[in-house]
């Protein structure tokens, strides 16, 4: 379920703006997804292939050139569906959430 929720996330992160790996990072930080540059490159390098992701290489000024991955229209319409996919889970837990107490979640975890 992480692994899909990271996947999205790199989508949506993806959808208005190319960005570097350590920026992706960073962006993914922010919202508390900790995730190692390893695990990110993997991530990276299958919606690549799976045509969800491009990249381009731009030089750097501070060393060697760098490569800025940006989404395809391909990983738009994905990201679309799995927005859809998203909205309806969402809604489901937080009906589930609304219409049951804390306490009686509670109640039931105590052994």
């Amino acid at each position: 379920m992480r692994k899909g929720i990271l996947e999205y996330c790199i989508l949506l992160v993806l959808k208005d703006n190319r960005c570097y790996v350590s920026d992706l990072i960073e962006k993914l930080h922010e919202s508390n997804l900790i995730v190692v540059e390893g695990t990110l490159y993997t991530l990276l390098n299958r919606l690549k292939k799976e045509g969800k992701l491009t990249y381009e290489w731009e030089e750097s000024p501070k060393g060697p050139p760098r490569k800025y991955y940006k989404i395809t229209p391909e990983g738009e319409v994905v990201l679309r569906f799995m927005t859809e996919a998203w909205d309806e889970m969402s809604n489901s837990v937080s009906h589930f959430k609304s219409n049951h107490s804390g306490d009686s979640l509670q109640e039931s975890s105590n052994p």
